[in-house]
Formats: C-alpha cells, structure tokens, sequence
C-alpha cells in the first residue's frame, strides 16, 4: 500500500484509509469487524477513522485493535456525547474524550476531529464565527500539550462553509465527507484549494457517496421518480464508461479519488474482509490515466451541482 503525507503533520498514512462507521454492531457481526479490521492491516491500511456518533463504533474498533502490535494512526471526533451534547461545555467535551480513549483502548490519539464544525444546527462550537475559536479550542490546546493528541481536524459534509473553517489555519487535517467522488465534487471549488493553502491532511470521506457509487443501481437509474432526468441520464453514460473499461464502479470511484495530489488518504467503509481486499485491490492499480479522467470530467459536467432536494449522501435511499 502506498503511503501519502498528511499534509503539515508530517504522518506519512496509507492511500486507502479505514472508516469505521460500518463496523459498529448494528451493522456488522464483531467476527466480520475483526476479521476487516486485520485484513487492512495486513494490507498496509495505517489509518483508522471513527467518532463517538457512529453507534458503539469506537468500542469495536478498540476491540478489534486491542491486540494490534503495527504502528497505527487513529483518528477520532469530538460530539454526539453525552446526550443532550453542549458543545460549549468545556468538561463535557472532555469528558467525552476521554471516553473516546477508554473505548479506543489508547492512551493517545493520533487526530482528533470537531465533528461538524460546520453545521451549526447540528453544534454550536463557535464564540467567535469569525475566527473559529471557543471552548473546544482551548480543550484541543490542552490535550495536545497534554500530550494526549498529536494533531487536531475538522470533519463535515457542508461544500462551502468547511472551507472557512480550514482557512482558520488552527487546524492540522480536513476530512470531508459526499463532496468528492465521481459525480459530486463540490470540494473540489473551495474546500480542497483551502487546504493546500494552509498545507493541511486531506481526508476524503464516502468516496463511493454512501452506497450510490459502491454498486449499480440500474432499476433506479430508469426510475424517474428516484432521480432527476439530467442525473439518470449521468448515471447511464457513468454505467456505459464502466462495460467499455470493463472496470468496476467502486474501482472506477476509488481510484478517482486518489488521481487528486491534493487528497491524502480516501477512507473505505468495509463491513467485512471481503470488501477491504477488494477496496485495496482496486486502489493498489494506481490512478487513472488521463483519458479516462477526462471521460469522468464530461459525464460529471452533465450535473455539475446537486440537483434540488437530492440527499448529501446516496440518492438512491429516496
């Protein structure tokens, strides 16, 4: 597995990341974890992403790391516990924390994340909107002189507003999530330029955009009360690119992914060892050469932006 910087921090992680949100027990038996979990591993995967709001995912994780000897990075986020959360609340949010690290089974975390630091219905982190300051910086600054992070991050779904939160500069790593893969790239206009600006780890997250670019849909894609006429058309020509390349949809997606300098570490959402050697198959091919990339620039022009009340991650749940 090849290994890319992240960015100012200096950590050199593997191109194919590990994101735990589908190993939680709700959805993936603790054999099937495990057995994802070490798969990676042995395939050169070094980063593991999780948070407290992805159900017992950190529990799981620290389960599946417990008797883990490799050198490891480990990522988690702030919020989502306890319920109700203040994200203003300096001891809850440490308190939350160091839970996180009792789940974990570590005695430091490599990056911790502000989960949504984007989304102010969601948490309200900011005292200051302008310069993205609040009680959870000064809990950030502690850890990290505490010794018990070594980088800090910011971690969301918004296009355009997380790039004002990286250009704050108090940030080591962005991790963005549905606004990078093959049909959606909102990312791309502001919030990846922003983090080349400031030299920060570019995590990208559900590049295969939560299940619409892991699989076909092709009953759906003809369905028109399911998408907009313009996106199904996308999605046609998306398919016919994949029978003339002969490559699969998630190959075709990872791999794009990865074809962007500016992108650090993509993370994978395996729910069992099956998919991880598949995923890392598909990556270890390497980019995807220009023709092929311009291919994908045409069909994503046919919808540049999302369409109106289309869903951030698969619109295929509609």
């Amino acid at each position: 597995m090849k290994k890319r910087t992240l960015g100012r921090t200096g950590l050199e992680v593997s191109e194919l990341s590990f994101g735990g949100v589908f190993v939680m027990s709700k959805i993936a038996p603790i054999d099937d974890a495990q057995a994802a979990v070490h798969r990676a591993i042995e395939l050169g995967v070094n980063y593991f992403d999780t948070a407290p709001t992805y159900g017992d995912s950190e529990v799981v994780l620290g389960q599946c790391l417990r008797d883990v000897t490799a050198p490891l990075i480990v990522s988690t986020k702030l919020g989502g516990r306890p319920k109700p959360y203040d994200p203003r609340d300096k001891a809850m949010i440490r308190d939350s924390f160091e839970q996180s690290l009792e789940n974990l089974g570590r005695d430091q975390i490599d990056i911790l994340m502000v989960h949504e630091p984007d989304q102010k219905n969601i948490y309200d982190w900011w005292e200051d909107e302008d310069n993205y300051t609040g009680p959870v910086t000064e809990v950030l600054d502690e850890l990290k002189s505490e010794g018990l992070i070594k980088f800090t991050g910011i971690g969301g779904i918004s296009a355009y507003k997380l790039a004002h939160v990286a250009r704050s500069n108090a940030f080591d790593v962005v991790l963005t999530a549905f606004n990078y893969s093959l049909l959606w790239r909102e990312a791309a206009h502001e919030i990846l330029p922003a983090a080349v600006e400031n030299n920060m780890g570019v995590v990208i997250g559900s590049p295969l955009q939560q299940g619409a670019l892991a699989c076909r849909h092709d009953d759906k894609v003809n369905d028109p009360r399911a998408l907009s006429k313009p996106r199904r058309e996308q999605f046609r020509a998306l398919y016919d690119l994949c029978d003339d390349l002969k490559l699969s949809l998630p190959e075709l997606g990872l791999r794009f992914v990865l074809s962007n300098d500016a992108v650090s570490t993509t993370l994978m959402g395996p729910k069992n060892q099956q998919e991880v050697e598949e995923n890392v198959a598909a990556v270890e091919k390497g980019p995807l050469p220009a023709d092929i990339m311009n291919r994908l620039d045409e069909i994503y022009a046919m919808v540049p932006f999302h369409p109106c009340h289309e869903p951030q991650g698969s619109p295929f749940w509609l």
